[in-house]
């Protein structure tokens, strides 16, 4: 009873249960700003009703995902002072730069100018009403760079010094710590996968309506644009997924053999990549496992001969250079994470060539299956990002910043287990409750699809009922 009632376990559970479910809202808010702003944008150069007709209905799904995140995500602050307050008393004037950079500038401008979108349709025209939906799409995704400069210095300590007299430590350059090169690296890619998220809804709406012949005129360029969306984004998403490993091979190598069940360190055709393993169950040694050899070298080192550290020797270099302890991450779940990510990413790029084939010329796929898979392209490719997060966070493990601090070490001390156990019951309850509003809003706003679009004054260009449309969405 009492394990279950470690303050440490529980702080772990509320911050990964309160964390992933945030995480959900996140991409899709990411990418579907940037799809709202380019249909908008094709309204506006062409004025075909079509292009109007999807900026609403997928601002609406915008709308509802973009208020959800907003309220899971103000928990998230609060728990560095409940549940981690010695983290935010150690690493707070570092760590929290970046993040008042979000609030007060990207969150701030994006907020503002999602008002403004929302209420201007019919007030102002249209160029200046276009120019509010990308200085969102701008506000999002610098909201996102903040964030994850924030998270780099966890996974890349720099631009900081030890306070010795007031313990902690504290900033010493904003520029080199905005400039970590695991955010340069993670940014790129973390974006190309959030609009890979947004070209899955994408593709599952269209094919939801295109399947039942519903809305073909919308739905028929919507998929288009989906698929066309997802290959782009696919492809830019493993090049700077590439760039990525790189630079954490550098900065964590632990995580990358983790990442690869490699418990020895290897040269050459030995540094392998595994596509399946089994270990023993203390996670010290490897009993079966299928292998393509050189792979993990070259993604490691981009040369055939490179070495790649294994996690047992990593081991002994950390308990030399950090004192006792365990320094390994869970492996399996940082293995199968990793591959979960690899496989459902690679696996939706296919399914977007596939339907870019199978609909070339208009064609219109009569075989039921393949709308099937199609619909599916959102849940997995949200899934996607999500396992690829866990992979993130847990192969940091034992630490909070790696190198620096703990996890064990980081937690409140005077928080008690059940305390934390009851607030974890009460956000479970609560975000079980925000997930059924969630998906029952997203779920009546897809099937009801794209309403008939307001014909725009001929001589302004506003759109007289479009404000109230957006409004009641």
């Amino acid at each position: 009873m009492n394990e279950w009632l470690d303050p440490l376990l529980l702080s772990r559970w509320q911050f990964g249960l309160t964390t992933v479910y945030h995480f959900l809202f996140v991409p899709l808010t990411i990418g579907l700003a940037l799809t709202v702003a380019i249909f908008q944008t094709a309204w506006v150069r062409t004025d075909k009703t079509k292009w109007l007709q999807l900026t609403h209905f997928f601002g609406k799904l915008f709308l509802i995902n973009f208020a959800m995140g907003v309220v899971t995500g103000i928990v998230q602050e609060f728990q560095f002072g409940m549940n981690w307050s010695t983290y935010s008393r150690f690493v707070g004037d570092v760590f929290g730069a970046p993040l008042a950079f979000e609030g007060i500038t990207a969150f701030f401008l994006e907020a503002t100018f999602i008002g403004l979108w929302i209420f201007g349709w019919d007030k102002l025209p249209k160029g200046l009403h276009l120019a509010t939906i990308w200085l969102t799409v701008v506000g999002s995704i610098a909201s996102a760079y903040f964030i994850l400069a924030a998270n780099a210095f966890m996974q890349n300590p720099i631009a900081f010094r030890i306070n010795e007299e007031r313990g902690r430590a504290e900033l010493t350059d904003i520029g080199t710590l905005l400039t970590n090169p695991i955010s340069l690296a993670s940014f790129p890619h973390t974006i190309f996968a959030c609009f890979m998220v947004s070209a899955g809804l994408i593709i599952s709406v269209a094919a939801f309506h295109l399947y039942r012949k519903q809305h073909v005129d919308t739905m028929r360029p919507a998929l288009k644009f989906g698929l066309w969306m997802m290959v782009i984004s696919g492809a830019l998403t493993t090049v700077f997924g590439d760039s990525l490993s790189l630079a954490m091979v550098k900065a964590q190598p632990m995580k990358m053999a983790a990442a690869e069940a490699m418990y020895h360190t290897a040269t050459g055709a030995n540094a392998s990549f595994s596509l399946f393993t089994l270990g023993t169950p203390d996670g010290v040694s490897e009993l079966f496992s299928v292998r393509i050899p050189y792979l993990l070298s070259f993604l490691s080192t981009h040369t055939l001969d490179g070495t790649v550290e294994g996690i047992n020797n990593l081991q002994d270099q950390y308990t030399t250079l950090y004192g006792p302890g365990d320094y390994t991450p869970m492996i399996w779940v940082t293995y199968w994470a990793f591959r979960w990510m690899i496989g459902l990413g690679i696996a939706h790029i296919l399914v977007a060539v596939v339907g870019l084939w199978l609909t070339r010329k208009g064609r219109s796929p009569r075989a039921t299956w393949v709308w099937k898979v199609a619909i599916w392209s959102f849940p997995f490719s949200l899934a996607a990002m999500s396992v690829g997060w866990v992979f993130t966070e847990m192969g940091r493990q034992p630490w909070l910043v790696f190198g620096l601090l703990k996890t064990q070490d980081g937690v409140s001390p005077n928080v008690t287990g059940l305390t934390i156990l009851i607030s974890l019951i009460a956000f479970t309850l609560i975000y079980g409750a925000l997930a059924v509003v969630e998906f029952r809003l997203i779920l009546r706003a897809v099937r009801k699809g794209p309403e008939d679009a307001p014909v725009p004054d001929a001589e302004t260009g506003i759109t007289p009922s479009a404000s109230r449309s957006t409004r009641s969405n």
